[in-house]
């Protein structure tokens, strides 16, 4: 599915960014001291990760989905009673139901807009941005709250090394509004599921779902598949996203993938011959955030300076479906 400009629509901009992690930090040190089997050196030359943030008991998805919409909302200069949609990105809820969109809403005092959660794994706030995107180009809403929020870690297998030392909790949003300048120029959103296999949990609600702690529920994964099929995927959505909008390589300013593994990231910035000095890497500071990774970078690279007005950004991110996807954004 791809949604393009015509120029008889309003555009959508990024009116503000704003991100929030844990105080909880745990570094690949503090792993090796809880007896997992692993050590600085083996998971940052495998991954780029140090260290990963984990949420603090009671500490849920919603939580840091409020304050990082809290920063967003600021930075926007927009009251929360002026959104006319929300929508989040997670594939760890808070509850089943309501959604934490909606759980997050009330917190906000938004009371009344349109509400919901949007599952596609690591791809999901790019699956969110395009949603919220399309609804205020076709007229539907006006201001959008777009967040990714994650607590990942409380479905990871602390004692399976191929998974724990990778994901971490954390929460990124932006505020979008309806503007006749272009903002977000293109989406392209894709997905297969003939690799569930690959990188999925066992258990759901009507699908083995057991009685025991944490009802079984952990996440799955055979990385060296996921590495080949990730790397294929974004360069093809990296081609796609620059021959739909008729643009070289050259042109992108800042490349704001999803913060899964260097490696990945390394390999989709070859393939635009841009230098990592161009690219946004974050995965160092607080691992994979799943959903919440590539708003993550983009906050701390508009606070951080990096990326100003007017350049043009690509944020790519693929996760388990498999999902994938592109933003390219004229911020």
């Amino acid at each position: 599915m791809s949604a393009a400009v015509t120029h008889s629509q309003p555009f959508a901009r990024i009116q503000g960014t704003g991100s929030y992690l844990p105080d909880n930090v745990v570094t690949n040190a503090d792993l090796q001291a809880r007896g997992i089997d692993t050590n600085d050196e083996w998971i940052a030359s495998r991954t780029g990760i140090r260290e990963r943030r984990l949420a603090l008991e009671g500490q849920t998805t919603g939580d840091l989905a409020y304050e990082a919409s809290l920063r967003a909302l600021e930075a926007a200069g927009i009251a929360a009673a002026d959104l006319d949609l929300i929508v989040l990105g997670t594939t760890t809820p808070d509850i089943i139901f309501p959604s934490t969109a909606c759980l997050l809403q009330h917190r906000l005092g938004a009371n009344g807009c349109a509400a919901f959660d949007v599952n596609a794994a690591c791809s999901g706030f790019i699956y969110a941005l395009a949603t919220a995107n399309a609804m205020i180009r076709s007229g539907v809403a006006k201001t959008a709250l777009v967040v990714g929020a994650e607590t990942l870690s409380r479905i990871v297998d602390w004692n399976d090394r191929a998974t724990c030392v990778l994901f971490g909790d954390g929460a990124g949003a932006v505020v979008l509004q309806a503007d006749s300048e272009p903002g977000v120029i293109a989406t392209h959103l894709h997905a297969d599921g003939g690799y569930r296999e690959l990188l999925h949990t066992e258990v759901g609600i009507s699908s083995g779902f057991r009685d025991e702690p944490n009802h079984g529920m952990r996440v799955l994964m055979t990385g060296n598949e996921v590495f080949k099929v990730a790397v294929k995927t974004l360069d093809a959505v990296v081609e796609e996203t620059l021959a739909a909008s008729d643009l070289k390589k050259s042109d992108i300013d800042w490349l704001i993938p999803h913060q899964a593994n260097l490696r990945i990231i390394s390999a989709t910035a070859k393939r635009l011959d841009m230098p990592m000095d161009r690219v946004v890497v974050t995965v160092d500071k607080h691992g994979n955030t799943s959903a919440a990774s590539v708003p993550l970078a983009l906050d701390e690279a508009v606070r951080s300076g990096r990326v100003q007005r007017g350049q043009l950004l690509l944020l790519e991110a693929f996760g388990g479906g498999f999902t994938w996807g592109s933003a390219l954004i004229r911020y």
